[in-house]
């Protein structure tokens, strides 16, 4: 399987677990904090340690530094966590 295809399955994934865990926080589910700021922050801080898990598997070369994370793990990763966030708001 294609490097890159690896990288977007495992920060999909991530974005999801994300995206569930940014609407708990923001609607005050969990432990009764009820912040926007700590969704985004949650949501960035599983992003950051999706990356770094993505460059021990996989060697930085080979995920293609910034440039590779960015369009490969960045961009899913945030389109994906911002869609099922939306989503399970509006249920």
């Amino acid at each position: 399987m294609d490097i890159e295809i690896k990288l977007v399955s495992i920060h999909t994934v991530l974005a999801i677990v994300a995206g569930a865990i940014s609407y708990l926080l923001y609607i005050g589910a969990i432990a009764g904090l009820k912040n926007e700021f700590l969704a985004v922050f949650a949501g960035l801080i599983i992003l950051y340690l999706g990356g770094q898990l993505c460059e021990r598997l996989f060697g930085k070369e080979e995920v293609g530094g910034m440039s590779g994370w960015l369009w490969n793990g960045i961009v899913p990763f945030f389109f994906v966590w911002i869609m099922v966030w939306v989503i399970l708001y509006n249920l």
